[in-house]
């Protein structure tokens, strides 16, 4: 639905504030008042709330005139979270470098060993790194997200589980 109502001539902004665990609030910013109709009056305006009358319902409805001051003073800039620990970066690197580089010492090594040793350290190199760098530590932080930025789920209300 912002999308669609970022295709509105004068749309300047908006976003969904979480109000507690079950309100939310979809705020949109227009030049005019006019614009802002034009939107609320739209047929795709029209169309998304026949998509979410599943989902969600209308409570209730409220226009401000001039609320870009209001906006601008109440909201905070958005902080960065902060890095996760340092022995918290070393096991999920840890978990990314060792099984490649055992896997490496295990099957390649016996049949590398008449290389030069800076050649067959280059090879370990250049495989480990590739295999770490493209698959094994995306993966790893999509998998310990939650672990290594623990107050970024919380900010995001992720930390709760609502029971019915």
């Amino acid at each position: 639905m912002l999308g669609a109502s970022a295709q509105q001539p004068g749309f300047l902004g908006g976003g969904v504030l979480v109000d507690g665990e079950a309100e939310w609030h979809v705020v949109y910013r227009f030049a005019s008042d006019g614009t802002a109709r034009a939107w609320e009056d739209s047929t795709a305006k029209g169309e998304w709330d026949e998509r979410a009358l599943g989902i969600a319902r209308q409570t209730d409805r409220r226009s401000v005139p001039g609320s870009k001051a209001w906006f601008d003073s109440q909201s905070p800039a958005p902080r960065t979270p902060a890095p996760p620990s340092k022995w918290k970066l070393w096991f999920v690197n840890m978990s990314a470098v060792f099984p490649p580089v055992l896997l490496f010492n295990l099957i390649a090594l016996p049949y590398l060993g008449g290389l030069n040793p800076i050649v067959r350290t280059l090879l370990l190199c250049l495989c480990v790194t590739a295999l770490v760098t493209w698959i094994l530590m995306p993966r790893l932080q999509r998998f310990f997200k939650k672990w290594l930025y623990p107050p970024l789920q919380a900010l995001r209300g992720r930390h709760k589980r609502r029971t019915a």
